[in-house]
């Protein structure tokens, strides 16, 4: 597949800065994982799979997809599932189908001379019969004929043929007003090749700058966009052949909307700071990156940005000549330069767009002032039993990174909500008291915050050692309700933690001689006050069979942490005034998630397969729809995690994508 900026001409030079700079893998080079962030169709990756893990990522979905089946599986798909129909060759009999009726096709419909507008990237037998092979691909999948891997082959497969059967001269930015002579030829799926190198390799499909924030490895390769033209509308009929979700079409060419797919790096008002973020946040020792000399970025601006982050301030370049890319029209400019830089990355380097300082001003005419220094993920000052702030790392590899609504089912402590980006967010937990005081919190003046958390620490003389004083405000707090005395409250409590009575009254015992309001405490209530403040947000207090998720769309993302049914927390005994969790709340739960599915808006569910000898059977069963991922979790404040000789907890996450 010819695509714009392909490195299939580079990949020589850039083994060699590889090799010479980071060590030769195949002879023993310690150095294991190489990301391509900016993979395309994944030709450099493809290249480096033999020696590396590889993680490869692109902002389109299409180029995602063919990674995915050349990268992510390490050995051809088998099918099983269709084979037990009497399927045997999967390839053959899609390349065997008849072309689709006439009617809902979109493809045929908007993008071949069978459509009103005539247009000319198909012919209308090819277009016909690459929707009847898309329709099946996507009604085996809905059938749970395939899995998720075996889907994304399929897909790669259709989208390598499409080029073949096209009637362009090089992207789908137009088409030819006569049919060139390969644009008659038969369409035909096409057997892509698999390679094993032994590991697990990954695919992604995100914005990179957001990506890199999640991974990290030993080389990371970058080849951006380099100039202002946007990479979807000379790739749409690809990008909608993919997706297959009909979209709004437009112009001559019918070109699909495109606004959340535009890339900094095709700007020049935000190219340089997009690249210099990218630079900061990448956890890697090497860095290669390929650009042009006709790029919005000049060497001498990748230079100083490379050397303000890497070691020693000896970022490296050279200069290769290039053939460029050709398209319809004659180039001005004959000479083409390809430049490829080499940096390590200091060890010690901060992610500075991570930095925040902030001065508050507190209580008892005094000014005390501290700064606060925000790590990669923000950590709720509200210990909820079984918070999932240590494995954020884990589970953000997994979420998407273009949300319009996020909807945080069962939001416990607000971990998960605070450092997800959405355009808007939305919270909801049974335990109306907590919520109650995470809204006050998001909205509330953070000096009156401290002002009165100060005040009635000094008034009931709470330390780590006064367990009359602790028992004397969580009776106030009990008879009053403040809010805020809450939030004080858990920080002199056993565990930070919040309990309650079947009357809703605070219980939990005196944290003796281990709570407080530490300085710690205070900065991470400061950070996640002042990012809960920038979003915008919901809160709800409602049973999530009650929650309204009919105006929910595909680019929304719904989280779900609920209570674990073979795991007792204090959430979920029936004993702390809140519903029980039971096996009727569990398959209600995967109800809404199916119907969810159903109308294409994504999940993720956090759970666990087996617990202290137990098993989810509920859990795996409905699982096998989906996608699971196996998370390592070690949640030091649960009570049901007491580690045990011979226990065991398998914790998961399902998505639908």
């Amino acid at each position: 597949m010819r695509y714009i900026g392909g490195k299939a001409g580079l990949l020589d030079n850039i083994k060699t800065i590889v090799e010479s700079q980071c060590g030769d893998a195949s002879k023993g080079a310690e150095h294991k994982i190489f990301c391509d962030i900016f993979s395309g169709t994944g030709v450099v990756a493809r290249f480096f799979k033999n020696d590396y893990q590889i993680i490869a990522n692109d902002l389109l979905y299409f180029p995602y997809i063919v990674s995915c089946a050349g990268i992510e599986n390490n050995a051809a798909p088998l099918f099983s599932k269709l084979r037990k129909t009497g399927i045997e060759d999967t390839i053959a009999y899609l390349d065997n189908l008849l072309p689709a009726s006439k009617q809902n096709c979109f493809i045929a419909e908007n993008y071949s001379p069978h459509g009103k507008a005539g247009r000319m990237y198909l012919s209308k037998e090819n277009a016909l019969r690459i929707d009847s092979i898309r329709q099946q691909i996507e009604e085996w999948k809905n059938d749970t004929l395939l899995t998720g891997k075996e889907y994304r082959y399929l897909l790669a497969s259709l989208l390598e043929g499409v080029p073949f059967v096209s009637n362009i001269t090089g992207t789908y930015g137009a088409y030819l007003k006569h049919w060139d002579k390969r644009a008659l030829n038969r369409f035909a799926m096409v057997r892509l090749p698999v390679s094993d190198n032994g590991k697990k390799n990954m695919c992604y499909n995100e914005n990179a700058n957001r990506l890199v924030k999640k991974i990290s490895g030993d080389i990371l390769y970058i080849d951006p966009p380099y100039n202002t033209r946007q990479y979807l509308p000379n790739y749409h009929v690809l990008e909608t052949i993919a997706r297959y979700d009909a979209p709004e079409t437009s112009g001559i060419t019918g070109l699909r909307p495109y606004g959340n797919l535009k890339s900094d790096y095709c700007i020049k008002e935000n190219v340089e700071s997009a690249f210099e973020n990218l630079i900061a946040d990448a956890d890697f020792k090497h860095i290669i990156i390929s650009y042009s000399d006709d790029g919005l970025l000049t060497s001498d601006t990748i230079l100083d940005i490379l050397n303000r982050y890497c070691k020693g301030n000896k970022a490296q370049f050279e200069k290769i000549p290039y053939a460029r890319y050709k398209g319809k029209q004659a180039q001005e400019k004959k000479e083409h330069n390809e430049y490829i830089f080499y940096a390590q990355k200091q060890k010690d380097v901060s992610v500075y767009a991570g930095i925040i300082n902030a001065s508050i001003a507190i209580s008892d005419n005094t000014e005390e002032k501290f700064t606060a220094q925000k790590k990669q993920f923000i950590k709720s000052p509200m210990n909820y039993i079984g918070g999932k702030y240590k494995i954020l790392p884990q589970l953000f590899k997994y979420f998407p990174c273009e949300v319009d609504t996020f909807v945080d089912l069962f939001a416990g402590g607000f971990n998960v909500s605070v450092n997800v980006d959405a355009v808007k967010t939305v919270c909801n937990d049974m335990n109306y008291k907590v919520v109650e005081m995470a809204r006050l919190l998001c909205y509330a003046d953070a000096d009156a915050v401290l002002r009165r958390i100060n005040d009635k620490i000094i008034e009931y003389k709470l330390s780590k050692e006064n367990e009359l004083g602790f028992k004397a405000f969580r009776d106030y707090y009990n008879a009053t309700g403040n809010p805020i005395d809450l939030f004080t409250l858990s920080c002199f409590s056993f565990n930070y933690q919040f309990r309650f009575n079947n009357n809703l009254e605070f219980n939990n015992p005196f944290g003796r001689n281990r709570s407080c309001f530490s300085e710690t405490t205070k900065q991470n209530l400061m950070l996640f006050m002042e990012e809960m403040k920038r979003k915008n947000l919901e809160f709800y207090t409602r049973d999530f069979r009650e929650l309204p998720l009919s105006g929910l769309a595909g680019r929304d993302f719904i989280y779900c942490d609920p209570p674990y049914l073979i795991t007792t927390g204090t959430y979920n005994d029936g004993k702390r005034g809140f519903h029980d969790w039971t096996e009727t709340e569990e398959k209600d739960l995967y109800a809404v998630l199916d119907e969810a599915n159903k109308k294409n808006i994504r999940f993720a569910l956090s759970n666990v397969f087996v617990h202290k000898n137990q098993e989810n059977r509920i859990l795996k069963n409905w699982s096998q729809k989906y996608h699971v991922h196996y998370i390592n979790a070690d949640y030091s404040n649960c009570n049901y995690q007491t580690k045990q000789r011979g226990s065991k907890t398998v914790e998961v996450l399902v998505t639908n994508y």
